[in-house]
C-alpha cells in the first residue's frame, strides 16, 4: 500500500456562528462545534483514504473559551497518525471576532476515523508519510494515544 503526506489531506473550514447555533445567552452550543468538527474530520480522512470513512471515536474535547454569535470559527485538521485502517485526525479550532480581528484558540480534539470498504468492513488505509519534525512529533504522539487507548479497552 502506498503512502501519502500530511499536506495531501490537510483541511481548513470556517463558519460564521449564527443565532441558531447558540443558546439564549449568545454562546455557541458545544454540540454545534462537535458537529462541524466531525464533518471536518471526515473531509480530512477522506482526502487521505477515500470517501468510505467513519467516525469511531472522539478523544477528549476541552472547551477553553466560549464562542459567541457573530464570530467566525475556523477548524484546522491534519492526519496525525495512521494504523492499519484507522486514522487519527487532529483538529485545532479558533474563533475570530470580525470587528477586532482577534483570534482565540478555543478547542482542540482528536477524532479516530476508520477506512471501510463498500460493505462496511475495515480496509487498509494508505500509510502516512510525515515529512517535517512537527509532523513526526504528532505521528509519535498519535501512536502513543492509540496504544494507551488499546490498553484502556483491554481492562
Amino acid at each position: 500500500m502506498h503512502g501519502k503526506t500530511v499536506k495531501v489531506s490537510q483541511t481548513e473550514m470556517s463558519q460564521l456562528m449564527l443565532p441558531q447555533h447558540a443558546n439564549l445567552a449568545g454562546m455557541v452550543y458545544g454540540g454545534t462545534i462537535l458537529h462541524i468538527a466531525d464533518s471536518v474530520a471526515y473531509v480530512c480522512a477522506s482526502r487521505h483514504a477515500g470517501p468510505n470513512c467513519l467516525t469511531v471515536s472522539v478523544d477528549r474535547v476541552d472547551f477553553h473559551e466560549p464562542i459567541r454569535i457573530g464570530e467566525v470559527v475556523s477548524f484546522f485538521a491534519s492526519i496525525n497518525y495512521v494504523g492499519r485502517s484507522s486514522m487519527e485526525v487532529g483538529i485545532k479550532i479558533f474563533a475570530e471576532d470580525l470587528r477586532t480581528g482577534k483570534k482565540r484558540h478555543t478547542n482542540s480534539c482528536y477524532f479516530t476515523m476508520v477506512c471501510v470498504d463498500e460493505k462496511g468492513h475495515s480496509k487498509e488505509a494508505p500509510r502516512l508519510l510525515p515529512e517535517t519534525e512537527e509532523e513526526k512529533r504528532r505521528y509519535q504522539e498519535g501512536e502513543r494515544r492509540r496504544e494507551l487507548a488499546r490498553k484502556t479497552l483491554k481492562k
